[in-house]
């Protein structure tokens, strides 16, 4: 008779030991056109335009364009579709979600006593720089390598001492020795000897080739920023302003991987595991700080060029993570005691550095006819630093130096207005963070928008598509093999500004 065997090492307390990866990294340094139904209209392309509140993000010299107080608010439908092929089986997920994607007011002061410094302006404003919503799906037969040889690499180099000691606690081990300790466990994988200091561990999973597996994922939250901007104009040619940004995330992520072995190579169905499940269980948390000075210069009233310097953001972060492993063990004995308690594990809080960005930008505004506008932006991930004190981070750093690179950034927008209507239209593209582009490719986005200007009140909208390639890799080590993903994602944004 077949036996069931679960372990799941979810102890309330304060763990020393985390595991992060490079995506983790890229999960709070990547941004998406964010905003405004005008300012995704033109994909963002607003860094020497300004007049928009989340121009602002941009360039924060762009408050001072406005020539009126003004409000706004935005609510953003996203629509996610992931098409995912992993070994010739393809699967389709999709996620969408409901937000405020933009909040904020500006505030404009004219000064006539001087013909020096002519305006000033004050604004706040709130950006979903990042929606997390996510869903993804992949399921094959792997002909060459299985879940469980991830759980062997974990394993080997520890003394089987240490897994056999009862009296040990959790956080006496790292968080790949706590895999290690719950496959053991649950019979997933053997020692090679029964010696106390053996190192060495071997699978307990039946086949040796043809593995049927799934990947599951299904993830939440947002990655906003609210930011406080002051700005002046100096004799109506020159744009200053300065931006301090308060950054706040929550990410929750559940994965689930499946294996079984019915249909692998040698098959038993009476001796060894017969199948698994590995459930992870993700809850992130983080509040950070960065600044942004900008500046716009008007070289004629129709032609302007504008320029950003955006500091890395230092962000506080502390993860809540679960993970649990199931077997199905067709001769295993009974082990004889309860196998740990539905509580999760809290990790030392650690700070993460993203990379600073540099904006340049042009535009040509035609009056009051419209605008043409564009924006190249830099940004070197390799730049990305964990803080720390865990010497873990030190080999995450140079892993960061290793697999990620420059990036280059483009988006270009233009405006036709026709009486009190706004037709918009922008394109986007951005390149990998990767020097693996297997592991996420190039993004490219179209976006197109329409607004109707009432006099004090203004209606915009925008619809906003952009697609990615990326790989995702099923552990990250010892079983890594890769289903590849095609992203696209879709938005629809409405805003409504009021003149004040």
């Amino acid at each position: 008779m077949k036996k069931y065997f679960s372990l799941a090492f979810l102890l309330a307390g304060i763990a020393t030991y985390n595991a992060q990866d490079v995506s983790d990294a890229l999960q709070y340094s990547l941004t998406n056109v964010n905003g405004t139904a005008r300012f995704r209209g033109m994909s963002g392309a607003f860094g020497a335009v300004g007049g928009d509140l989340s121009a602002i993000s941009i360039n924060p010299a762009s408050s001072s364009v406005f020539n009126n107080n003004q409000i706004s608010g935005s609510l953003n439908y996203f629509g996610l579709t992931n098409k995912s092929n992993y070994f010739g089986s393809s699967r389709t997920e999709t996620a969408n979600d409901f937000n405020i994607n933009q909040l904020g007011g500006v505030f404009v002061f004219k000064n006539n006593n001087s013909d020096e410094w002519t305006k000033f302006a004050f604004a706040i404003n709130y950006n979903n720089l990042n929606n997390f919503e996510n869903r993804s799906f992949s399921a094959g037969i792997n002909p060459n390598s299985s879940v469980v040889d991830y759980f062997v690499e974990s394993a080997n180099g520890i003394r089987l001492e240490y897994l056999d000691d009862l009296s040990l606690s959790i956080y006496d081990f790292d968080y790949f020795g706590q895999h290690a300790l719950m496959a053991y466990s649950t019979y997933l994988i053997n020692p090679v000897t029964t010696d106390a200091g053996n190192i060495d561990y071997t699978s307990n999973a039946i086949g040796t080739g043809n593995f049927y597996q799934e990947k599951d994922i299904i993830s939440t939250g947002y990655n906003g920023k609210l930011t406080f901007n002051a700005s002046a104009l100096y004799q109506d040619k020159l744009y200053i302003g300065l931006n301090l940004n308060s950054h706040f995330s929550n990410y929750l992520k559940s994965y689930s991987i499946y294996e079984d072995y019915a249909d692998a190579t040698n098959s038993d169905n009476t001796a060894g595991v017969q199948a698994l499940r590995f459930d992870n269980d993700l809850e992130t948390n983080g509040t950070g700080f960065s600044f942004q000075l900008g500046a716009i210069f008007k070289i004629t009233e129709e032609f302007r060029i504008g320029g950003t310097y955006e500091s890395p953001t230092w962000i506080r972060l502390t993860d809540i993570k679960s993970h649990y492993l199931t077997t199905d063990c067709a001769d295993c004995p009974d082990p004889g005691y309860e196998f740990g308690t539905d509580t999760s594990i809290e990790y030392l809080p650690y700070t993460l550095r993203t990379p600073e960005k540099l904006t340049g930008s042009a535009a040509f505004v035609f009056g009051k006819e419209g605008l043409i506008s564009i924006d190249y932006s830099y940004k070197n991930y390799k730049n990305t630093t964990y803080i720390s004190d865990e010497s873990y981070f030190d080999g995450l750093n140079n892993d960061l130096k290793d697999q990620l690179k420059k990036v280059n950034e483009l988006r270009i927008g233009a405006e036709k207005k026709y009486k009190q209507w706004s037709f918009r239209a922008g394109y986007h593209t951005e390149t990998s963070p990767y020097k693996d582009e297997n592991k996420m490719g190039d993004l490219t986005g179209y976006s197109g928008g329409i607004g109707y200007n009432f006099g004090g009140t203004k209606l915009d909208f925008a619809y906003t598509s952009y697609k990615r390639k990326y790989g995702e890799q099923f552990l990250p080590y010892g079983m890594t093999s890769a289903s590849q993903i095609n992203s696209k994602n879709n938005n629809i944004t409405a805003t409504l500004t009021f003149e004040l």
